[in-house]
Parts: C-alpha cells; sequence; structure tokens
C-alpha cells in the first residue's frame, strides 16, 4: 500500500508541476500585452511569476506544504501589483488576474485532496485568492463578475482532479497487483502440469520399465543387466526423496548434475551400451559429433532411447539401425527395424509411451516426431530437434 501510495503522490506532483508551468507561462504572454499594466507593475509580477515558476518545479519534484505557500503567497502579489497598476482595469488586466488566480495559482492545488489537513489549506488559499482577485473589477460596471467564475472554476477543477487522480491510482494499482497475483497462478499451475508431465515421463523411462521387464520375468535380459537397472532405478527413486531435481541425459539413465552442452556422440555409445546389455544391438549410422544445448539433447536422447525400448519390446527383433542426420538448424535421428510392425489407428489413446516419452518430449524443446508402420513391414520413427 505505502508503494501505491508514492506513485499516487508522485503522479499528483507531475501534473500540478506541468499545469502550474503551462499556466505560467500563459499568464506571462497575457502580461505582456501593451496596456496590461505599467512598468513598475509589470516588472514586480514578472518577477513574482518567475518566483511562482521555481515554486511549481520544487513542489512537483518534492510535493511539501511550503512550495504550495510559495505559489499562491507569489501569485496573490502578481495579483495585487496588477490591480493596483495606474493603467487601471482593462481587458488585458482582467484576464492576467484570472489565469494567475483560477490557472497558476489552482494548479498547485491538485496535491492537495489526500488529507484532511491539505483539504484546509486549500479552502484557505481559496478563499485569499479569490478574495484578492475580486478587487481587479472593482469599479467596473460588468453584467458577471467574469474574474471570479474563472478563478473559482480554475480551483474547482484542479481540485476535481487531484481528488479523481488520488482514487484512481490506488484502484488501477490494486487491479495490476490482481492481475499479476493471476498471472503468478496461472504460471504456477503450468509449471506443476510440467513437472507433473515429466514425472511420467521419469516413471515411464525409468520404474516402470523396470517392473514391465520383471513381471515378464527378465525375458530376453540378462540377470546382472536386470540388476544394473534396478540398481540404477533404486538410486534414482532415492535422490529424488532426498529432495533433488532429476535431468534426463538418456532414456532410463538420470543424472542430478545438469549438462551445458554435450557432444551427441559422445552419448550415444552410452544408449547403445544399454540396450546391448538387454539384448537389443543397435547400429549406429552418420554423423555422430554433433552439439547441442543440453535441454535439446536430453530430449533428444531420452525420445531416441524410449524409441529403441519399444523395439526391443515389440518388434520381435534382436538389432536396430539408428540413421543420425543433421543441417544447419536441426539434428535427425531415424529409427529404423524389421519387426512385425502394427497398424497405426489400433494404438490406443492411453498409451503414454510415444506419446509423452516421445512426441510431447521432442515439442517441448521446438523438435517433432513422425512414425511410419504397418503390421509385417517393420517400423521407422524420424525424430527432429533444433541446433
Amino acid at each position: 500500500m505505502q508503494r501505491i501510495l508514492k506513485e499516487r503522490d508522485r503522479l499528483l506532483r507531475r501534473t500540478a508541476r506541468l499545469s502550474g508551468l503551462i499556466c505560467t507561462a500563459v499568464a506571462i504572454l497575457t502580461l505582456c500585452i501593451p496596456g496590461a499594466a505599467d512598468a513598475v507593475a509589470l516588472g514586480i509580477a514578472l518577477s513574482l511569476l518567475g518566483v511562482i515558476t521555481v515554486g511549481h518545479y520544487l513542489l512537483g519534484v518534492t510535493g511539501r506544504l511550503r512550495w504550495f505557500w510559495l505559489v499562491v503567497v507569489a501569485g496573490l502579489g502578481a495579483i495585487y501589483a496588477v490591480t493596483t497598476s495606474t493603467v487601471g482595469a482593462n481587458a488585458a488586466s482582467l484576464t492576467a488576474v484570472a489565469i494567475i488566480g483560477g490557472g497558476v495559482i489552482s494548479s498547485a492545488a491538485i496535491v492537495l485532496p489526500v488529507s484532511g489537513r491539505r483539504v484546509a489549506v486549500l479552502a484557505v488559499a481559496l478563499l485569499a485568492t479569490v478574495g484578492l482577485s475580486a478587487t481587479a473589477s472593482v469599479g467596473l460596471d460588468l453584467t458577471l463578475p467574469y474574474v471570479e467564475i474563472f478563478v473559482v472554476s480554475g480551483w474547482i477543477s484542479a481540485t476535481l482532479l487531484g481528488w479523481w487522480l488520488g482514487l484512481s491510482v490506488p484502484r488501477v494499482m490494486h487491479r495490476i497487483a490482481s492481475v499479476g497475483r493471476a498471472h503468478r497462478s496461472e504460471r504456477q499451475a503450468s509449471e506443476r502440469e510440467a513437472q507433473r508431465r515429466q514425472d511420467a515421463r521419469l516413471l515411464h523411462d525409468t520404474v516402470l520399465a523396470t517392473l514391465t521387464l520383471l513381471a515378464h520375468s527378465g525375458v530376453g535380459v540378462s540377470e546382472n543387466a536386470l540388476r544394473l537397472q534396478a540398481a540404477d532405478d533404486a538410486r534414482l527413486l532415492r535422490q529424488l526423496r532426498l529432495g533433488g531435481k532429476p535431468m534426463p541425459r538418456t532414456s532410463g539413465v538420470y543424472t542430478l548434475e545438469p549438462v551445458a552442452e554435450t557432444a551427441l556422440g559422445t552419448t550415444l555409445e552410452s544408449v547403445k551400451q544399454r540396450f546391448s546389455r538387454m539384448g537389443l544391438e543397435v547400429n549406429w549410422h552418420g554423423h555422430g559429433q554433433v552439439l547441442l544445448p543440453s535441454n535439446v539433447l536430453d530430449s533428444f536422447l531420452g525420445a531416441l532411447g524410449e524409441c529403441l525400448e519399444n523395439v526391443r519390446r515389440h518388434a520381435e527383433v534382436s538389432e536396430a539401425d539408428v540413421t543420425i542426420t543433421d543441417d544447419e538448424t536441426t539434428v535427425r535421428a531415424m529409427v529404423t527395424d524389421a519387426g512385425v510392425g502394427f497398424a497405426l489407428d489400433q494404438v490406443a489413446a492411453e498409451r503414454l509411451g510415444f506419446a509423452e516419452s516421445v512426441v510431447a518430449r521432442l515439442q517441448d524443446v521446438g523438435g517433432n516426431a513422425r512414425l511410419f508402420s504397418s503390421p509385417g513391414s517393420g517400423t521407422t520413427v524420424v525424430l527432429e530437434v533444433p541446433k
């Protein structure tokens, strides 16, 4: 709330300063009209308007009442100098008095409608300004008190402007704060959803994969490989229980240490060795040394590992081919097998393997995946990620 009040006061000060300086410039131009005042009165009035200019500037910087009173006293002095001029009242002098009283002095009142004490100060200054301005037209046969009407109108306008700004700024700041809170809530919800999806991929790629092997009695996997896989999963779960946030490096292999940038060729070998332990020989083709940012590399290798895991589980073959290519903007991996294949329209929607661990994982880093398969013709998956 304190910050909101500071912003409100700053806006009021700047508005008062700008309005006051503009009205002061207009008053100076009006007094320079021939016949507005004699030389002595003109010199005094212009000097006092110079003092008012300084007062408006300092009022806009600090907002202190001393500078408001400086504007009021100097403005009343300028009005008095014009009304006592030997030239006498005329249209130019009456206009100058009206502008000084209803514009120059009243502009300083914009900073006042924020507290009861300042409103009292405003009322005193208003009465003094109206009373002195009324003497400008004494002795003239005017149908309406034009000067008094202009001065009162100026003060009312300045007071209403200050009051409106004083109410609007806190209301706007509160609205901005509420929008900010809504944005933070939405962002936290998105982060929680992203974390949930990452956790689902993590469990699918590690613990669920190991449990699936156990459910099938480790068919096709050596006892030692199964033991190593279970040990890796147990180590990961222990780290999670202690509050760690895993960063995937390859499918089924996670580390708590982020990698800034890694060569693709130095990590493909670990993927090959992992699947070789589980009975799937992976034949690599194409480029083997491509630099990728750590988050892109993590997603790329995670999706690649999931594709190879699907080959090991479902293709009924003992080997798969992975071809790595790249151009100026994209790295691609084509995973192919000569297995049993399947009909794409028969894949259940609730299967998380390909949708989450491959497609969604690559889409999170700006990549994509395409799947081609038919019964008896094997399967091909094309993975793409930006460099």
